[in-house]
């Protein structure tokens, strides 16, 4: 039996485990059909050009873990952010582990997906918010919805500032074989609230993972969001990132994506401008070895006047490794004086390393600034030179300069722990102490 054929068989046993009167019930139903009728994105299609997803769809996966698998939190910490306090959603194999999160329901709701979809008082806002901004034709997308079970929900009510940084962690110990995750995110930030909330999908050891992973971000009028994707994962597991933010006005969300590893990294990157004076921010890392395959594929859709819209993408590729980056601004006719900026920057430090790049504008109203580009090109030898001849070791001389490359996307980054850790994690990638404070 194919894959395809396993998912649509064994949504059957899955619905069982549920009461047809949950608020999504009829939803997942409907999501299931999308992806009868569609099945996986290949090549022919035109946002999939440059990534095939051949390798992973053509092999069994388990699908849904029934018990967490334990794990000792010293064997863990690194991955979070212990140095200072946070709320924490942690889950293993697709599992919520209660001993290593920190959730919370005094003044803001951070608790589990599966608790609101159950919980009478938690309806209002799933049937308000879930479902409403995702593509639901999208195959993958669909995919998510049918299997829609676990996750993170987060609501920050009005005029409420998140305290302490939200962490979503989500491990995979590899006591599967192989396995396929669908985790569910709902984020909610009410009228003038605010949080940072920082993502990770984390392998403890090889085994083959895919986790297609959907999260829905709503920032309703003042609200601000700060978010971060830190995904430095093994060679051997892959993610499928379905991001959809939609933005009320005089509403700011910025999100920071490092794609520091990973088999195939699929970010889909969508924001939806819903009032004026929006403010959204794309930035992202993406540094690569190997034969990793990194595609980035943004949308930002101005379709409101008087709003702002900032992309900037970096990426260092060596070895055989590949990026993509397709990224689009859409402006509609009502969206005048709209500002919206988009740049794509790549190194190849190697003759097998490829880089697609495709920048897009739709422009449909014309009293606007906006501006699209893209570079890519290799380490300067003067510079290089010139680090050589005053003493730089060539090592040391080119990870001087390939950092200096990416370092202005951590400008806008809030949290200086979240900088101070990426900081390290490019120097690791490079294979050098770069001789100064990271």
């Amino acid at each position: 039996m194919k894959f395809q054929e396993k998912l649509l068989y064994s949504h059957i046993a899955f619905e069982e485990l549920f009461d047809v009167s949950n608020p999504i019930h009829e939803k997942r139903l409907k999501a299931l059909k999308v992806f009868e009728k569609k099945g996986f994105p290949s090549r022919k299609d035109e946002a999939w050009k440059y990534t095939s997803l051949n390798s992973l769809i053509n092999r069994d996966y388990a699908l849904f873990p029934k018990k967490e698998t334990p794990i000792e939190l010293k064997k863990v910490k690194k991955f979070f952010l212990y140095e200072i306090d946070t709320y924490k959603i942690i889950f293993i194999d697709g599992v919520y582990s209660p001993f290593l999160s920190d959730t919370t329901h005094d003044g803001l709701d951070v608790c589990l997906m599966s608790a609101a979809l159950s919980k009478f008082k938690y309806r209002k806002i799933i049937e308000r918010y879930f479902g409403n901004i995702s593509d639901n034709k999208d195959s993958l997308t669909a995919l998510n919805t049918s299997y829609t079970r676990e996750g993170a929900y987060i609501y920050v009510p009005k005029n409420v500032v998140a305290e302490k940084p939200i962490e979503i962690i989500h491990f995979s110990t590899g006591k599967e074989q192989a396995i396929w995750l669908h985790p569910r995110n709902l984020i909610v930030l009410d009228t003038n609230s605010q949080a940072q909330i920082i993502e990770r999908h984390q392998s403890l050891k090889s085994h083959e993972v895919v986790t297609n992973s959907v999260t829905e971000i709503f920032t309703n009028k003042d609200a601000l969001l700060d978010y971060y994707k830190i995904q430095n994962d093994l060679t051997s597991s892959s993610l499928i990132d379905n991001t959809y933010i939609s933005q009320e006005k005089n509403s700011t969300a910025s999100v920071h994506t490092f794609s520091l590893g990973g088999k195939i990294v699929r970010n889909n990157l969508n924001f939806f401008h819903m009032g004026e004076r929006i403010n959204s921010t794309l930035k992202g890392i993406t540094i690569l070895d190997g034969d990793q395959h990194v595609d980035h594929y943004t949308l930002v859709k101005h379709s409101q006047p008087n709003c702002e819209s900032f992309q900037e993408y970096k990426g260092i590729f060596s070895e055989k490794s590949k990026g993509v980056f397709n990224g689009k601004i859409f402006v509609e006719s009502i969206a005048q004086k709209t500002n919206a900026f988009q740049q794509s920057n790549n190194l190849l430090l190697d003759d097998l390393a490829t880089v697609n790049t495709k920048p897009q504008l739709e422009i449909f109203a014309d009293d606007v600034k906006c501006s699209h580009g893209c570079t890519i090109g290799q380490l300067d030898n003067d510079a290089l030179f010139y680090l050589r001849s005053r003493g730089v070791p060539k090592k040391e001389a080119k990870a001087l300069l390939t950092y200096a490359f990416a370092n202005n996307i951590l400008d806008g980054v809030q949290l200086p722990i979240i900088k101070k850790r990426i900081k390290s994690l490019i120097s690791k990638k490079l294979g050098v102490n770069l001789g100064f404070d990271l």
